[in-house]
């Protein structure tokens, strides 16, 4: 296992997971740390596929001005 983490001390952590925040808070949780982590993958290699750089620089205007 990764990190010398057998199967045991994982379902441990899970019940203990369980536990703190309960049954219909972990989906949610798992949900949003996948997403932080597909946003944070898509700004480390560059993507640019969504914005096309909007959040930089604002969006593109047609007439040539800057501003």
């Amino acid at each position: 296992m990764p990190f010398g983490v057998g199967p045991l001390e994982l379902v441990i952590v899970l019940l203990i997971l369980l536990v703190i925040f309960g049954a219909k808070r972990l989906p949610e949780i798992g949900r949003s740390l996948g997403s932080s982590a597909r946003e944070f993958k898509h700004g480390i290699t560059g993507d640019k596929d969504d914005a096309d750089g909007e959040a930089i620089s604002g969006p593109k205007q047609e007439d040539g001005k800057s501003g």
